[in-house]
């Protein structure tokens, strides 16, 4: 099969690209090494930002991030736990920077309530009794593989191949251009080739490694950022520290449970990760100043994800921008590579990789995606196209005790199915 798109990356940039083309009516393959999620984008925080944490250091991505808040929950409302934030000022340094901060809200127009301690410490009662000020912000949560796997079977039902444990390991160039992706099949070690027309780098911290199978340079900074679970959600909102970007300054309630987070160190390898027992102490007491009741709190597990953020020589992970920068490169002329940006601006990304695209193809139609409804969204809308086994299952879950569990199940069937088609499609 020939395809005008082949799209790399599983992870949320990849995913909206892919879903965004198919809706322009383009013919799009989505490969991805292991499993839709299995990345960065699957260990994110879980927070969807109101770029509130941006407005003083890095105002474009604040500006991008709350309108992309409002697009999310507005697509994907399964997704979201629209719980709201809170910007607290513990120390004096603190205090000094709320002007500032809200000098940033207002510019960057983000809807901002400043409330009275006492009232914020009855709406919290686990908060610190010593917090100074507290600034409310439009933060939300979302729950991040639902999205992702919400977003491919959008895709997949647009007309997009979903084919998951699918590495690109190579490519054929002819010239100027790409002629063909040399993929590993990792389900029977056989490597195949897929034929495209324009080719995208969504490979997020290892898109410099695809780059260079195409003997050119893309300057990625992998960025280490851990996070820490824990057993019982101790707010009901996402807790901000009120300073400017720093390492472990967000809570975040997730389900039943809370996570500290995160903090920011250079990798080399983004398959080679390690956590110490000084990462989780650390976030534990940073959490601590705004909740003391974490120092008591059962620790679940520890996780890590890789930022793949822009690379700026000499600067640390907290000073490098947020934001992203799609790279239409000179030769191949027809590879388009995205670095840097978040979870919460993917949507953003795959709509502005599709114009991209699209100039190259000479197509003209415009992005759909941030009026798209994801799948999942209504299941007594979406139900009515799957098959018996997938329908049974999400049947099932109704009026159980798992109600609320049964989405991600039936999410997880629903997109096996859609990478299984794909492989069928592709002959594999």
């Amino acid at each position: 099969m020939e395809f005008d798109v082949a799209v790399i990356g599983g992870g949320i940039n990849g995913l909206f690209t892919a879903l965004d083309m198919s809706l322009r009516g383009l013919k799009v393959v989505l490969l991805e090494r292991g499993s839709i999620g299995g990345g960065t984008s699957g260990r994110m925080h879980g927070l969807l930002h109101s770029g509130a944490r941006y407005v003083v250091t890095d105002p474009k991505a604040a500006i991008e991030c709350a309108e992309e808040n409002r697009i999310i929950a507005r697509i994907a409302p399964h997704a979201v736990d629209d719980t709201g934030g809170y910007f607290v000022a513990i120390t004096k340094d603190d205090l000094d920077f709320q002007e500032e901060f809200i000098s940033g809200l207002r510019r960057a127009n983000i809807d901002y309530r400043e409330v009275d301690a006492r009232d914020a410490a009855r709406e919290e009662p686990n908060l610190n009794p010593e917090v100074k000020a507290v600034i409310e912000v439009p933060d939300k949560v979302v729950y991040a593989r639902e999205l992702l796997m919400s977003t491919a079977i959008s895709a997949y039902n647009e007309g997009a191949l979903i084919i998951q444990n699918a590495e690109v390991i190579g490519f054929d160039i002819n010239g100027n251009e790409i002629t063909n992706a040399r993929v590993r099949d990792d389900a029977t070690s056989n490597i195949r080739r897929i034929n495209a027309r324009v080719f995208v780098n969504a490979a997020g911290p290892w898109a410099g490694r695809i780059a260079s199978m195409a003997g050119i340079n893309v300057d990625i900074m992998p960025t280490m950022g851990v996070m820490v679970v824990y057993r019982h959600r101790l707010t009901r909102r996402v807790m901000n520290r009120m300073r400017p970007p720093s390492d472990g300054d967000i809570l975040l309630p997730y389900g039943s449970e809370s996570i500290m987070g995160t903090t920011a160190v250079i990798v080399e390898d983004p398959d080679n990760l390690a956590i110490t027992k000084d990462d989780i102490d650390f976030l534990t007491s940073e959490g601590f100043q705004m909740v003391p009741a974490l120092a008591k709190e059962p620790v679940v597990r520890a996780y890590a994800s890789v930022r793949p953020l822009i690379s700026v020589p000499c600067a640390t992970g907290r000073e490098v921008t947020r934001d992203f920068m799609v790279i239409k490169h000179e030769k191949p002329s027809n590879l388009v590579s995205v670095i840097g940006g978040k979870f919460t601006t993917g949507r953003l990304v795959g709509e502005r990789i599709a114009d991209e695209v699209s100039g190259i193809l000479g197509a003209n139609k415009a992005s759909r995606t941030s009026s798209y409804v994801l799948f999942g969204a209504d299941l007594n809308r979406d139900v009515k196209d799957l098959d018996i086994e997938a329908k049974s299952i999400i049947q099932s879950f109704r009026g159980s005790v798992d109600e609320e569990r049964g989405l991600i199940a039936a999410l997880s069937l629903i997109l096996y199915q859609a990478s299984r088609r794909g492989r069928s499609l592709l002959g594999w």
